[in-house]
């Protein structure tokens, strides 16, 4: 039995914590065509997990308008992100066969629920990636990514000692809601999490501030980058490269972008678009060297910050993949310990990179007893908490960024000229062929760095974006 498939057995057994004000687990209106499919019987394209290292592009029902503040949207752009792979390699536990992916979204008003306010039909707008009451205690302070009332996974509040908020496409650990991969997708709290897009500002460059951009920013900002910092990303990627451009707007003197590997392209992609960036490349070292060697010859005691942009599941020697290949450990350590023996002693470190842990659980049967579960446990070997502790290092988890914190304000950067989003965007894909896209962005192929997903609803690309890219053979 596979850890997603136990993991969804578990949470069947010990039911949800009931905590939800929105329907759970409805990741495909074909689940329940009566419940949650669009009665016209249109159907749609979406993007599908059909399990480990599987996706297709499938037709299946439109979704219907189920709650009051329900909105539909006509999707007008989505993309990959690195998160994704995650599900597609069965890094995040409870996937199951059928799951429309994708949490970052824009589109057009098609309909909505007699209780939205603040939104009429036709608006253009995208949505932030969790979905938020807007009523609760975080929801409140604008901590939309850990509102209390949208997931109710009991399994996810045993393992971390609470609920993050529901995620559009990213498994029923977050509440088991249907992406945005699709053409069509419903937006539970529309008038929350739903934010307008002005005409200056193209699907190309709003799309972005459903995830990207407020989690580079919240990973920056978050770990205090401040003036005159020297700052180390590890992950090139467009979280990696987002990153490194806004800690040069927050007053950091250098950049140090360290990749390798299939990605090590990525060092060149990135430096092309913010010249003063400094690079290291992991796999072109010299012997007897290591990342925090190097590091520590190029600054004086090493960084002031260090930021993970890459995620717990990416082994790098062969200790942890065997202990990840074997079950022992579901992420890995190195990154995090590269990182806290890299930085100057009081160094801030800041993970934004996922680390999911895993459900390490046996359901029990007794006479005249119910089901019981033993506690979940998550597992990372070998971590260096000596170093932590000796040198007083913070290490700082960033958390899923916060979207409605920062929304607003990186809009209004975008319009004012000072963030352009274009700057990752290096390919411009077909709905129909996302497939096809998960593999070779998995693989860091054709230098594909930040895509756009057109669909049937989109406009024609803006000035300044790429064309599309078909790989049909």
């Amino acid at each position: 039995m596979s850890m997603a498939q136990a993991a969804n057995l578990v949470e069947k057994a010990i039911g949800h914590t009931g905590a939800a004000t929105t329907e759970q687990n409805l990741t495909n209106p074909a689940r329940d065509r009566a419940k949650y499919a669009d009665p016209s019987g249109e159907t749609m394209k979406a993007l599908c997990w059909m399990g480990k290292n599987h996706v297709e592009v499938v037709e299946t029902p439109k979704p219907a308008l189920i709650e009051d503040r329900d909105v539909i949207l006509k999707v007008t752009g989505s993309t990959v992100c690195g998160s994704d792979l995650h599900l597609l390699h069965g890094s995040v536990i409870q996937m199951q066969k059928g799951d429309i992916l994708g949490h970052e979204f824009c589109g057009k008003v098609e309909s909505m629920g007699p209780g939205v306010t603040g939104l009429n039909v036709g608006d253009r707008v995208v949505a932030s990636f969790q979905i938020a009451c807007g009523d609760c205690m975080y929801c409140k302070q604008k901590l939309s990514s850990q509102c209390e009332r949208t997931n109710s996974n009991k399994t996810e509040n045993m393992m971390y000692g609470g609920n993050t908020a529901g995620m559009f496409g990213y498994s029923h650990f977050t509440g088991g809601f249907a992406g945005g991969q699709a053409e069509y997708v419903r937006v539970p709290y529309g008038d929350v999490n739903l934010l307008k897009l002005p005409d200056d500002v193209p699907d190309e460059k709003g799309l972005y501030l459903s995830d990207v951009l407020a989690t580079s920013w919240n990973c920056v900002v978050d770990t205090g980058v401040k003036d005159g910092d020297v700052v180390a990303i590890w992950g090139a990627g467009p979280i990696g490269q987002m990153c490194a451009e806004m800690s040069f707007m927050n007053g950091a003197a250098r950049v140090i972008l360290i990749d390798g590997g299939p990605g090590s392209w990525r060092l060149d992609f990135v430096k092309s678009k913010l010249p003063k960036l400094e690079t290291l490349n992991y796999t072109s070292l010299p012997k007897g060297e290591s990342v925090t060697s190097q590091l520590k010859q190029m600054v004086h005691g090493g960084p002031d910050v260090a930021l993970e942009c890459v995620a717990g599941e990416y082994a790098k020697g062969w200790g942890h993949y065997f202990e990840m290949l074997l079950g022992f450990e579901t992420d890995t350590s190195e990154i995090v310990n590269e990182m806290i023996t890299s930085v100057k002693s009081f160094g801030r470190c800041g993970i934004t990179g996922v680390y999911v842990g895993y459900v390490s659980s046996q359901i029990t049967s007794q006479k005249q007893a119910s089901p019981r579960l033993t506690p979940p446990t998550q597992q990372t070997n070998h971590f260096n908490i000596g170093a932590l502790m000796e040198r007083g290092i913070r290490l700082i988890g960033n958390g899923q960024a916060p979207v409605h914190l920062y929304w607003e304000k990186l809009l209004q950067m975008i319009r004012d000229g000072e963030l352009n989003p274009l700057s990752m965007l290096s390919h411009r894909v077909l709905m129909e062929e996302m497939d096809t896209v998960y593999y070779k962005f998995e693989k860091k192929e054709d230098n594909m760095q930040k895509v756009f997903v057109q669909t049937k609803f989109s406009d024609p690309p803006c000035p300044g974006a790429p064309g599309v890219t078909s790989y049909k053979s």
